[in-house]
Parts: structure tokens; C-alpha cells; sequence
């Protein structure tokens, strides 16, 4: 026996969800995102695959998107309704004989066993997968972590891959260092500015000198990716969140004080009550704002004492406004409220990144 890491990714998620409730829509290029009305401020959260042909891809604003996709349906977010086929998805994966799931948002999850043929395995999630939610999903297959995240890609859809150390460099070695798990743009421009331009490169890159040019612990972090090394441990302790945000993208821009006043407050009312029910009290605050045309800044403070006051919390994000001394319309607010840690503390960082709605 083996361990294994499949990765387990649904397929166009949130619009396969809308298309079991519509079926006449199967086939036709659907979005998702906002409250379904393209003339709004808002950006599509997922495309049918219909759509993707079309150039519609997800975080694209809703506006984009029509243009490329004019004929394409765009419908509301439901988040209930998704809520509930990934509970269902995720409890589907729990069932399997031998499995540790760690689920790492509404669509994905990395399932560990031990298997003599993980191929069987994956092809058996799939089926236990589609018989109870009619929803068909991707698995890749990996002896890592980050190898199985990767290979789902190359399955999608309703498929699987498997990638592992023997044929890595054959799949991955020539491509551009960017299609690593965990790369974006940014970090692929400055390996890039030191002549590392494939996965082959960075996996071949002298540790020293990723070291200089990212740190002690980033710079070995990419050197290992470059090899699709890491751990191929799952790990199903639940996740404890650290904070709760809200934002809003507004229709029309806010440019008088008492409109971002009333939506600071509004913003902080809901983090505070989210907070309550988690029993922790904000620590930090941290603001997010968005000025015309498209200008963003982030800010936290410290305050002096935890709270659930949704007052303190909004006066602290206006505070943090007026620091910035920048009087342009604002097209964005948000509001996050950093907790208290929970006693005993936080559990160990996941190696996987950040965990969320898709």
C-alpha cells in the first residue's frame, strides 16, 4: 500500500449547482456572480464552461463579461444554496472507507488514503461523488500535496491525472513557472528578471540564490515547488477562522461623508455580529477601500481593548479613512475584524494557502 493525495475539484461549481435548478440552461453560456444583472458593479464568481469559451473567466466584472458574452445568462449568487451541495460534497468524501479529508473551500478538498491503485480510487470518488449530488467533479492524483493540485488541471473536466515524481518534469519541466500552484504574476516576473523562466529552471536554481532574492524561507519555498516536492500529509483538523470581513462594491460611487459613514457602520455591524457568534472579540481592525477609478488600499489597527462593539470598530475603519487624507470617490469598502485567538491557540499553518469561497 501506498499513500496517496487526490485532490478532489468540482467542475464549474457554483454554475453546476444553478444548472441542476434550471435545467433548460444546460448547454447555454452561464455566469455567475453579483446579484445576476451585468450592469451592475460586480464580478462573475463562476462560468459555465460554454461561458469560458466565450472569454468569460472568473473575477471578471460583470460588464466585461457580457461584452465578450452578450447572449450568456448571468445569474445571482445564491450562497445557501452552494453552501449546502458542498456540505453534501464534503460529507460524501468523509464516507470514503480510509480517507482523511482536508477541505480547502466550497469546491475543493485533498482526500489522503491508502491505495494500491489510486486510480480506482479517484474513479471511485467520482461515481460516489455524482450519485449524490448529480455533480461531477476533477481528481488529481499526486504523491504530494502539491502534485495532486496541479494534475487536477490536467483532468478537468470530470477527469483525472496523475502526477508524480516520475514523470514531473516530463508534464511540468518546460512550462512557465507561473502554472506552479502558488505563483502569480508578481513572483513569475521576478524569476523571470533572474532568468528562471520554466518550472525546469527554478527546480535547477541554485537555493543561495533564490535565498537573496526572496528570503530564507520563500526563496527555498519556490525551489521546492519547482521540484513538486513538499508534504503529502492531509490533514483534517478543523479549520478555526482568524477573522470575518464584509465588503461592498457600490452602484454608485459614495463621495459624501455621511454616505461612507452610514456604510462603515452598516459594513461593521455585520462583522461584529458574525464575530459574536464565534464568541471572539475583534482585536484588529483592517480597512479596504476602493477609490475611482480603480484604486485600492489596505490599512489594520490595533485596538486598545477587544470588543464586539460594532461603534468602536466603525469609528476605528473611519479612522483609518481619514489617515489616508485621499477625498476621492469611493467605488469599495470593507471592513475586517482580526479575533482574539481561541485558547490554545491557533492550530499549525496549512501548507495549501488560503481557504475561502471559490
Amino acid at each position: 500500500m501506498s499513500r496517496w493525495v487526490l485532490h478532489v475539484d468540482m467542475d464549474q461549481f457554483l454554475a453546476a449547482v444553478e444548472l441542476l435548478r434550471r435545467p433548460e440552461l444546460v448547454g447555454r453560456p452561464v455566469a455567475v456572480g453579483g446579484r445576476g444583472d451585468p450592469t451592475e458593479r460586480a464580478v462573475v464568481s463562476t462560468a459555465s464552461y460554454e461561458a469560458r469559451e466565450l472569454g468569460v473567466r472568473s473575477g471578471m466584472p460583470l460588464k466585461v463579461a457580457v461584452r465578450k458574452a452578450p447572449d450568456a445568462v448571468f445569474l445571482p449568487v445564491d450562497f445557501p444554496v452552494y453552501e449546502a451541495a458542498s456540505e453534501q460534497v464534503m460529507q460524501t468524501l468523509r464516507a470514503v472507507p480510509g480517507a482523511v479529508v482536508e477541505v480547502l473551500g466550497w469546491d475543493e478538498a485533498f482526500v489522503g488514503l491508502d491505495s494500491e491503485d489510486p486510480q480506482a480510487a479517484a474513479h471511485a470518488i467520482q461515481d460516489a461523488v455524482l450519485a449524490a449530488t448529480r455533480l461531477h467533479c476533477s481528481v488529481g492524483i499526486g504523491d504530494t500535496k502539491v502534485r495532486a493540485k496541479i494534475a487536477t488541471d490536467f483532468g478537468k473536466p470530470q477527469g483525472t491525472f496523475r502526477l508524480t515524481r516520475d514523470n514531473w518534469f516530463e508534464v511540468m519541466g518546460e512550462r512557465p513557472t507561473t502554472d506552479l500552484w502558488g505563483i502569480g504574476n508578481r513572483i513569475g516576473a521576478r524569476l523571470a528578471s533572474l532568468g528562471i523562466q520554466s518550472v525546469q529552471d527554478l527546480a535547477e536554481a541554485p537555493e543561495p540564490d533564490l535565498v537573496t532574492a526572496f528570503g530564507p524561507a520563500t526563496g527555498p519555498h519556490l525551489g521546492r515547488l519547482g521540484r513538486g516536492a513538499g508534504s503529502n500529509h492531509v490533514d483534517d483538523t478543523p479549520w478555526i477562522a482568524r477573522a470575518h470581513g464584509h465588503e461592498m462594491t457600490y452602484q454608485e460611487d459614495l463621495t459624501e461623508r455621511a454616505q461612507i459613514e452610514t456604510a462603515l457602520a452598516d459594513l461593521s455591524r455585520q462583522v461584529s455580529q458574525d464575530m459574536y457568534a464565534e464568541g471572539r472579540a475583534c482585536a484588529r481592525v483592517h480597512l479596504k477601500v476602493r477609490f475611482a477609478p480603480f484604486f485600492t488600499v489596505t490599512r489594520v489597527r490595533k485596538l486598545s481593548e477587544p470588543t464586539f462593539d460594532p461603534a468602536v470598530i466603525a469609528a476605528t475603519a473611519l479612522t483609518l479613512l481619514d489617515a489616508l487624507d485621499d477625498h476621492r470617490p469611493v467605488r469599495l469598502l470593507g471592513v475586517r475584524g482580526e479575533m482574539v485567538p481561541p485558547e490554545g491557540g491557533y492550530e499549525p499553518p496549512r501548507t495549501h494557502g488560503r481557504r475561502g469561497a471559490p
